[in-house]
């Protein structure tokens, strides 16, 4: 190889180096921008539902007293369960869902920032002081869900969980129909 042809070679790959420099800087610049407009937007546009509650009144009344916690058959053949999570347990302790049916929960927290994770599911959600969270799922499958805090509350954490139960759809309506709450627990 001549010297010209290194020279050559060098000018080729110096091009070749440069068009790919630039890619990877218009790459760079792409992105800071969506995450800049994201950032932006969410800035600007709260979120679509917020549901505030006054954590130190939530067991005197309203939707999350005791008698009104657990699961609930609604007109349109879905379940609402509803949920308060307290250092250091859950309540209900255990929930019943029927499978392959919109579930519906809703839950609160009484105390501190609890988490709500249903294990092999898409279930997880924060549960603040405050206010409601919401989220719904539906079951494949009968089975037990172990339901942890999966967010730091305190020294008893470690201790606090519960049980979702997923049984069969004409059995929940049937302990259903007998009762306006239906849980685990008799």
């Amino acid at each position: 190889m001549t010297s010209e042809d290194h020279a050559a070679s060098a000018v080729v790959a110096q091009k070749i180096e440069r068009r790919w420099a630039a890619i990877s800087i218009l790459i760079v610049v792409f992105l800071t921008a969506m995450a800049a407009v994201a950032g932006i937007h969410q800035a600007t546009m709260p979120q679509a539902r917020v549901e505030i509650i006054d954590p130190e009144k939530i067991h005197l009344s309203g939707e999350f007293v005791e008698t009104n916690l657990g699961s609930a058959i609604e007109p349109d053949g879905s379940v609402t369960v509803r949920a308060v999570g307290q250092q250091y347990s859950f309540t209900p302790q255990c929930i019943l869902v029927p499978v392959d049916t919109k579930v519906t929960f809703r839950a609160t927290s009484a105390d501190v920032v609890h988490g709500l994770l249903i294990q092999q599911t898409n279930v997880n959600t924060m549960l603040v002081p405050g206010y409601v969270s919401e989220q719904v799922a539906r079951f494949s499958r009968v089975g037990d869900h172990l339901m942890p805090c999966q967010e730091f509350c305190s020294v008893g954490h470690e201790g606090m969980w519960a049980m979702v139960k997923v049984i069969d759809r004409n059995e929940f309506m049937s302990l259903a129909a007998s009762k306006r709450r239906v849980s685990c627990v008799e």
